[in-house]
């Protein structure tokens, strides 16, 4: 028996099982994008700025060009309106997004945090995990965390 398949080496789970995991994960790749661009443009308006591209550019730490090319595809599937000479602007639809991905990436953080992970970790990681976590995963985090707070 080789070193990599040794006792401690789960077996190899159903195929489907597999396939839908890998679905799960593709299907939040895509929606990453979107879901990262909605919620720092609500996070600068409720700054009480203009979520400009160049603003958007330095947050993400991307080029503008970058950032021109995702706004297109946010004003497409109608999550943003841009204007010219102004900034962009959240349609209903992506105010509401970025509500739910807001308090997705805070009970992610505060889970984190509820593990003992320090602050500056946890909030790094939810950004990622925010985006992968799945419905009943995330309830279970917010059923832990009431429970901790004596309120579960």
């Amino acid at each position: 028996m080789s070193p990599s398949r040794a006792k401690t080496s789960t077996p190899l789970i159903d195929a489907q099982v597999h396939v839908e995991g890998f679905v799960q994960v593709r299907e939040a790749r895509r929606s990453e994008l979107v879901e990262d661009y909605v919620e720092l443009i609500a996070d600068l308006i409720a700054d009480g700025r203009e979520a400009r591209q160049v603003d958007i550019a330095t947050r993400l730490g991307v080029a503008q060009p970058t950032v021109a090319k995702a706004l297109k595809r946010l004003v497409k599937e109608g999550w943003a309106i841009q204007r010219p000479y102004r900034g962009v602007f959240l349609t209903p639809a992506g105010e509401q997004l970025a509500v739910e991905m807001r308090a997705r990436h805070q009970t992610v953080e505060r889970f984190l945090l509820a593990l003992g992970v320090d602050a500056d970790s946890a909030r790094r990681d939810a950004e990622g995990i925010e985006h992968h976590v799945s419905e009943a995963t995330l309830a279970a985090f917010d059923a832990f965390l009431r429970k901790a707070d004596g309120r579960g």
